[in-house]
This record gives structure tokens, C-alpha cells and sequence, in this order.
């Protein structure tokens, strides 16, 4: 080969690689990380656990070491599996491996999520999908079905339509408040909310039917579309909004910004963590668009009952999060949440747990059914976590084709939520 050719193929072959790489996504990878269930004995232990997470961002917790006696679920970067495996080992803590190497997990779920170009009239529930094909799938209902409204919460801060529908067939009727994706990640909120949404408007069911004829509906499937768009282009494992805070961090969990208790327990005022509750109440604009919107509605439309789609851990909660103060309508909520579990148990065999959320899963403030219950008044207020259970090897990477039983069995809870709080009195006129 000539000296004119060998240049010729260096410089060729140079270009095609910083092509190459030009093409390549600014995706975070997870390669080679680990997910560990752990169970803390000692306070000794969570004092470790609760260093270390102030200390490393190689170390991400799915919850925070609270106290003795409590199993804990963090994911450990492929880098610090060394160091993790010797605390583990000094501190004398339980350790499963639940996962050796998340990005597996996720590249497996990328092979049933459809291209964001994806007509609306292509969306089901054996797939996850991009925003654009969740918005233009309600655009199509609008156009199917003239009992079926247009709403809009506002933008959200990188100018996303915060976009739902209301479903109303009779006047006069209650409304339902059905929140999804408010942390990004949670996948299976969205696709739960448009297949619930979809039975309401298509079901032959006669207890389905009946809730879509005697109940209004307001659905909004997304109200992090940023984040949840940065989950699919950028980072799997996202929750939070985002918009930035300070030099470094970006990002406020939705569900701490409300004003319930802000600020409190189980929320963190440090920007870069991942229950950071804002910069004050309502500080962020998905959250003032519900605030308002919620506000605004409540007395007009009725709204009665408020409920929240979230993952995972198979548990339906009420208020409160902040306090073990019980609410006044502690019980009924107990024995409406328990007939509810009951019923979804028996579609396909998932155990739920209910109760309050400080009791069931951790202390939690500034959340949205805490808010709607407490300063709205919306005394049917319920928070869903999703499959899988606390031990769940998925955690928030649902494989697709649980998308159809998941919403199944969550459609049974809600016709007993709505039953139980009508025959209780709670949707008569005040």
C-alpha cells in the first residue's frame, strides 16, 4: 500500500469513528452495577449506611437507613463493589444480591419499548412508550369519544404540556382525580393510568361501565414529562423534575414539594439528593400547575377522591406520610384500602399491604394524596405502589409484559375504592 492510500485509509478511518461516537446517546449505563437487599440489626449499622449515603454518590438508596430492625434496598456501583462487599462484611450486615448487572435489566426492557415516532393509534399495554406516542394516543380518544375533554395542567419547566383528559357521561357526578408519573422512572404509572383510562372508555364490563357512567374522571398520565422523557433519552434510573438547582445539581422530587409537612421527614433539603423537597413550597411549576388546577376544580367538579399511581412495593397507602397522627377517617380508609387489596389479590395472586404511608413503607412529606386529603379536603386519597414487591429484582424496570395484569388488578382496587367510599357517604353532597 502506497503512502498516499495509507494516509488516505488513517484519515478515513478517524472521521468514521468521531461519526461514530457523535452518534452515540449521552446515556448513563449501569454496567456491572449491583442491586443488594439488606437488613440493618443494629445502629450501628444505619448510622454506617447513613454516612455513607451523605458521603458517596456511588451508592444509590432506594430509601434512607432509619433504624434497627429494617431491611433496606441500594444499588451499588460496578466501581465500589469491592468496598461495599468489605462494610457489608466489617459491619456484620445481611447482604442479598437481588441484581449483578442492571444494565442488563435494561437493555432487556429497551427491546419492548417502541420507537418514539410511534403513532398514538400503535399504543398497548405490552409495550412501554415515549411521551409523544402517550399524547397523540389521547388525542386519538378525544377524537373517539365525545364524552372525553381536552385538559391541561400548564407547562412544565422545560415548556412540556402537562396534558390529561376528564371523562364525564353524566352530569352532576363526583370526579376522580388520577394522578401518574410524577417520578419519572416509574414506567408503569403512565402505562397503568392509559389502560385504566382505556377500560373506563371501552370496557363491557357492568362495574366498569358503571364507574365511567356515575363518576367523572380526570386523568393525567404524566406530570413529570421532563423527567420521564430524560428516563427514556438519558438516564433509566431518573425521578425527580428538572430543573436545576445551584451549580451542580438538577432535579426536585415532585412528590416532596407539596405542602404537607414540606420540608419534613423522609424529604431532604439538599439539592443533589433524590428526595429533595425544592426550594419552598410549590416551587416547582408541575407541581403549582396541580396545586392550582386541583384548587381550582375542586368545588366545581367535585372532586372527591384523589389517587396516585406510583412503584414499586405492592402497597395502597393514605395519609399521612410526616405523622403517625392518624387522620379521622383512619378506619374507613383501613378497611376500604384492605377490601380493595383483597379484591386485586384475587385477579392474579399479587399481595398488597395497606395502611398509612409513614407505616407502610417510610416516612414521606410533602407528597400529593397528603396534600389533596389535608389542605383540599379530599378525604379519598390513596396512593398505589405498583408491583413488584419491597424485594423486587425489577424495582422500577417492570418487564412490559406485566403492563396488562398490573393494570388489571389495579382496576379491581379502584371499583372497590369507588364502591366502599359511595356506600360510606363520602360522595354524597356536603
Amino acid at each position: 500500500m502506497s503512502r498516499e492510500n495509507l494516509h488516505f485509509l488513517t484519515l478515513f478511518l478517524i472521521i468514521s469513528v468521531s461519526v461514530s461516537s457523535c452518534d452515540i446517546a449521552d446515556k448513563a449505563r449501569y454496567d456491572n452495577y449491583r442491586l443488594y437487599r439488606l437488613h440493618l440489626e443494629t445502629e450501628e449499622q444505619v448510622k454506617m449506611l447513613q454516612e455513607l449515603e451523605k458521603m458517596s454518590d456511588s451508592y444509590i438508596f432506594i430509601g434512607h437507613a432509619r433504624h434497627s430492625d429494617q431491611d433496606l434496598t441500594i444499588i451499588v456501583a460496578a466501581h465500589k463493589i469491592a468496598e461495599a462487599a468489605d462494610l457489608f462484611k466489617r459491619y456484620n450486615i445481611t447482604a442479598q444480591v437481588l441484581v449483578f448487572n442492571i444494565q442488563e435489566k435494561i437493555e432487556k426492557e429497551w427491546d419492548n419499548v417502541l420507537p418514539e415516532k410511534t403513532p398514538g393509534y400503535q399504543l398497548d399495554w405490552q409495550h412501554y412508550f415515549h411521551l409523544e406516542t402517550i399524547n397523540q394516543w389521547l388525542d386519538l380518544q378525544l377524537s373517539n369519544h365525545k364524552d372525553l375533554t381536552s385538559v391541561s395542567l400548564g407547562n412544565s419547566f422545560e415548556g412540556r404540556n402537562i396534558r390529561g383528559v376528564k371523562l364525564s357521561r353524566k352530569a352532576g357526578n363526583t370526579a376522580v382525580f388520577v394522578e401518574g408519573g410524577i417520578h419519572a422512572r416509574e414506567w408503569i404509572s403512565p402505562a397503568t393510568s392509559t389502560y385504566i383510562l382505556n377500560q373506563l372508555l371501552t370496557s363491557s364490563d357492568p362495574r366498569v361501565k358503571e364507574l365511567s357512567e356515575n363518576f367523572d374522571w380526570f386523568f393525567f398520565p404524566v406530570v413529570n414529562p421532563d423527567g420521564y422523557v430524560y428516563t427514556f433519552e438519558n438516564d433509566r434510573l431518573w425521578r425527580k423534575n428538572r430543573k436545576p438547582y445551584g451549580p451542580i445539581c438538577r432535579g426536585v422530587d415532585l412528590n416532596r414539594n407539596f405542602n404537607s409537612s414540606w420540608n419534613g421527614p423522609g424529604s431532604s433539603s439538599d439539592p443533589c439528593t433524590y428526595d429533595f423537597a425544592g426550594g419552598s413550597v410549590n416551587s416547582e411549576p408541575e407541581v403549582a400547575a396541580i396545586v392550582q388546577f386541583i384548587k381550582t376544580h375542586v368545588k366545581e367538579s367535585r372532586i372527591k377522591t384523589f389517587l396516585s399511581l406510583h412503584s414499586y412495593s405492592q402497597l395502597l397507602m393514605f395519609p399521612f406520610g410526616s405523622t403517625t397522627e392518624q387522620v379521622p377517617n383512619y378506619s374507613d380508609l383501613k378497611e376500604i384500602g384492605q377490601k380493595a387489596i383483597d379484591a386485586l389479590a384475587k385477579k392474579h395472586g399479587t399481595k398488597f399491604k395497606t395502611g398509612s404511608i409513614i407505616e407502610t413503607i417510610y416516612p414521606s412529606s410533602g407528597g400529593s394524596s397528603d396534600w389533596a386529603y389535608e389542605e383540599v379536603g379530599i378525604k379519598i386519597s390513596y396512593t398505589f405502589e405498583l408491583r413488584g414487591p419491597p424485594d423486587s429484582t425489577d424495582m422500577f424496570i417492570l418487564p412490559a409484559n406485566q403492563i396488562t395484569p398490573v393494570g388489571e388488578e389495579t382496576l379491581e382496587a379502584f371499583i372497590v375504592i369507588m364502591n366502599e367510599a359511595k356506600a360510606r357517604g363520602y360522595y354524597n353532597d356536603a
